[in-house]
């Protein structure tokens, strides 16, 4: 069995070995002296202080080491507020560090605002250094003579390290060119005139100023292609004409409703004036009788009468008999 003194040695070494876990954990020394080794004054207290509010001491630390051996005047407290900011402490100081090698001015605090505005800071300063190219889709517009025409432009802008918080982005670097693409054909008098010159639509939309308010300063368009499209004008025409076609063929449906319509008035009234005489027809039978009674009409006269209308009767199926043989 093990002695008192050795069980409360065992313990001894155990709660020691447990300490040193806890304050290894706690404090960065390792982190503390690397920064020693740079040369970089930051106290244990600073990095157990990160440590309470919540601040990952690495994050700060090795870019504070960094910026120091490019020769920055970065200060612990502005790295360690960027970091509780929300920002990318590395990115910014990378940022910085290639804005001192290319003799760009840019202080912490604007970088810290690009980055803290969404922006990739060390992509702006590349970008200040080697242009970009941005190229944009086939933009189509339409010469006077309406022809339509298609350029494809290459747009060289570089970052604007000035108005990169607040200013507009690609997309509207894009938009704006082809807006100016857009008009320069429409003001063309013949799409021939395009396609001779194509260098005139970059002239003409390099010089409205289109990099205003935007986070890019443009340094050239390049026409890359142009193309010609559909013949619009004829387009135009052939669809106005099919219009004129169809409007007039509803008029003359409409002419020739109203002519139907007429006709079968004009029946109506046909039928209604015979539906008029067969009513006149009716009533001579009752005035011949009416006559005979009052004496006006005697037998004689009444019996002349049949027999001028049986006499008709005969001569209208002589003359229908005849008619009918000269057919055959």
């Amino acid at each position: 069995m093990l002695g008192a003194d050795t069980i409360f040695l065992i313990v001894a070494v155990i709660a020691i070995i447990v300490v040193l876990a806890v304050f290894f954990t706690f404090v960065p020394v390792m982190l503390w002296i690397s920064a020693l080794a740079a040369g970089v004054k930051v106290s244990i207290f600073t990095l157990i202080g990160m440590r309470l509010r919540r601040v990952i001491p690495s994050r700060v630390v090795n870019p504070l080491i960094k910026a120091h051996k490019a020769g920055l005047g970065v200060k612990t407290n502005q790295l360690e507020s960027h970091y509780l900011a929300g920002g990318n402490v590395d990115r910014v100081v990378n940022a910085l560090i290639a804005a001192e090698r290319a003799n760009i001015v840019l202080p912490f605090e604007r970088g810290a605002a690009i980055d803290l505005a969404g922006r990739d800071v060390l992509e702006a300063v590349q970008m200040s250094v080697n242009p970009k190219v941005i190229e944009t889709p086939f933009i189509s517009g339409v010469a006077m003579d309406g022809i339509e025409v298609k350029a494809k432009a290459r747009i060289t802008v570089r970052a604007n390290i000035e108005r990169l918080v607040g200013g507009a982005g690609e997309e509207t670097i894009i938009a704006r060119v082809g807006e100016g693409i857009v008009s320069t054909i429409g003001s063309s008098d013949n799409h021939k005139k395009v396609l001779e010159n194509p260098d005139l639509i970059s002239r003409t939309v390099l010089t409205k100023g289109l990099d205003a308010g935007t986070a890019f300063e443009i340094l050239s368009i390049d026409i890359a292609d142009v193309d010609i499209g559909k013949n619009i004008g004829a387009i135009l025409q052939t669809d106005q004409a099919e219009a004129d076609k169809k409007i007039a063929q509803a008029k003359a449906e409409e002419r020739r409703a109203m002519a139907v319509a007429l006709e079968q008035e004009m029946v109506a009234r046909v039928q209604e004036m015979r539906a008029k005489v067969v009513e006149s027809e009716a009533e001579v039978p009752l005035a011949m009788a009416e006559a005979l009674k009052t004496g006006n009409l005697g037998v004689m006269d009444y019996m002349n009468i049949q027999n001028i209308t049986a006499d008709t009767s005969m001569r209208d199926s002589i003359s229908n008999i005849s008619k009918d043989q000269k057919e055959t």
